[in-house]
This record gives structure tokens, sequence and C-alpha cells, in this order.
């Protein structure tokens, strides 16, 4: 059974490339969650302040475009995204430091 996982494609207010996924993301729903990411070209921020889970099927989808993602989090997720190293790549805006 996918879990659910909710993706809506859009743009910031600057015009650049924006994800937003709400939901959990784990190795269910990964495939649909690389989709989105690799079907939006360029620069793309990603909105995960509506995800509740994030695990290491969902990480490894990320760093597979850490190289032009950036991620919008909360401080929920911060204990995962620090110890996975993914701070250390990307910008990650929302967290306890101010990212």
């Amino acid at each position: 059974m996918t879990t659910p996982l909710t993706l809506i494609p859009g743009q910031q207010p600057d015009g650049s490339a924006l994800l937003t996924v709400v939901g959990e993301i784990d190795m269910t729903n990964t495939a649909a969650l690389g989709e989105a990411l690799g079907g939006i070209e360029g620069p793309l921020v990603v909105d995960l302040t509506g995800v509740e889970y994030l695990d290491s099927a969902g990480l490894s989808t990320l760093f597979a475009h850490s190289d032009r993602i950036q991620l919008i989090a909360t401080p929920l997720l911060e204990p995962v995204l620090a110890v996975s190293g993914i701070t250390e790549l990307v910008t990650v805006h929302g967290l306890a430091d101010g990212g």
C-alpha cells in the first residue's frame, strides 16, 4: 500500500520553481517524488513544511537532486535532515538556526 503523498508544482513569488510536498515520504512513494523532482528543470525550491515523516528512501531521493534544490522545512524534520548530512549540501530554510 502506498503512503499518501501530495505533490504540488508551482512558482515562488520571484518566479522560481517550487514543489510543495504534503504527507509522509517513505519507500512506497519516493518514485513519485523522484518523478516530480526530475520533471522540473533547473533550480528548485522544495517545500517540506507539510511533511510529517521522512525516511531514508525519501532522503536518498532528495540527495539525488541536491545539486539543484533548496529546502523549506520545519523543526520537526531538522533532526533527520541534520543527521543525514543534507543540510551540509543544500540550503534549508525554516530550521531553528534560521537556515
